[in-house]
């Protein structure tokens, strides 16, 4: 199954309520690998690598950058420093992006839902 062909984990944004073990807790759900949260939707992310981050690991991000204003990318446990061209793109669709490790994505990301505003979080899962 591809990723286009999958259907969301929740129809709408919530919290993540935990994270660890290889996965995620939101919505009284768990999910195992990583996860793509846009503002109307969960999805399962096929990135499991700060190098797998590009334009078409976040097709989602690029079709939906009407309604985001940001971009948090967890990068796991490593630190990246998201491509120029990658940056750009997103920055011609009035999209900001902000890449840290996955647990002070998560707490960002958190906060920025809590506000209502335009966010969206691609988060790589950690052991």
């Amino acid at each position: 199954m591809t990723p286009r062909d999958d259907a969301p984990h929740l129809p709408r944004a919530a919290p993540i309520e935990a994270y660890g073990n290889g996965g995620f807790r939101f919505d009284e759900m768990s999910h195992r690998g990583s996860l793509l949260c846009l503002p109307d939707s969960m999805w399962a992310w096929p990135v499991t690598t700060p190098r797998e981050i590009d334009r078409h690991a976040l097709m989602r991000v690029f079709e939906k950058a009407n309604v985001i204003d940001t971009l948090i990318i967890g990068t796991g446990d490593e630190v990246w420093l998201p491509p120029n061209d990658l940056r750009e793109a997103l920055r011609r669709l009035h999209v900001g992006i902000d890449a840290m490790r996955t647990g002070p994505a998560i707490r960002t990301y958190n906060i920025m839902l809590g506000e209502r505003r335009r966010v969206a979080a691609a988060l790589i899962a950690v052991p």
